[in-house]
């Protein structure tokens, strides 16, 4: 784990953040004006976050957390805020951070987590770069009471970050990428991403 002492942002700025409900509003409420979040408005960029909206509501009615993370959020003994760095067209995003919301969920109140938009926070975001690129979702874990990172984690499960690398070294499109990705996402079922939130968490204990 990789354990510092500095606060990773202010109480202030963690407190402007999304809730996992004002996230999903602020995107239905951008894609009624035919937007999406972030500065780069695109008819692109609005079929994505359209096609998002309706992976994160499917992952959000269908998802069963694994019995052993479920159990191991329970029995954490700290307090973490789980700081999420997203944005509505993404989407790794919208296979992940619904994920990352029903862990928070299951932990009685043990976990908090906030939703910051990346294009509004380009400072925090380069802190947590994956091979110089900007790349989301990415998730800061913090101690409650001191805001000092724990560990991060993200964008993407490990499969799905190796099959990434080689569909780009290979020049795909990225139609051809997105396409592939999500399909590995919809045949994994999350699994990936909820084992290795379960490793992430049984560090935390």
């Amino acid at each position: 784990m990789n354990i510092s002492l500095a606060p990773v942002l202010t109480p202030e700025r963690l407190a402007a953040g999304y809730p996992y409900t004002s996230y999903r509003q602020l995107i239905d409420e951008l894609l009624e004006q035919q937007r999406t979040t972030g500065p780069n408005q695109s008819e692109a960029l609005t079929n994505y976050t359209q096609l998002n909206v309706q992976r994160m509501s499917r992952i959000d009615k269908t998802l069963v957390l694994l019995p052993e993370l479920r159990e191991a959020v329970a029995n954490l003994a700290g307090r973490y805020v789980w700081l999420v760095i997203t944005e509505g067209w993404c989407g790794d995003a919208a296979q992940i951070v619904p994920v990352l919301e029903a862990v928070v969920q299951a932990s009685a109140g043990k976990l908090t987590s906030r939703y910051l938009l990346r294009d509004e926070n380009l400072d925090l975001m380069d802190q947590y770069l994956t091979n110089g690129s900007r790349s989301i979702p990415k998730l800061v874990v913090l101690q409650a009471d001191t805001l000092a990172e724990i560990t991060h984690w993200g964008p993407r499960p490990a499969v799905a970050q190796a099959l990434f690398l080689s569909l780009k070294a290979e020049g795909a499109t990225h139609e051809e990428y997105a396409e592939k990705i999500h399909g590995w996402y919809g045949k994994d079922k999350t699994r990936s991403t909820q084992q290795e939130l379960l490793q992430l968490v049984q560090k935390l204990t």
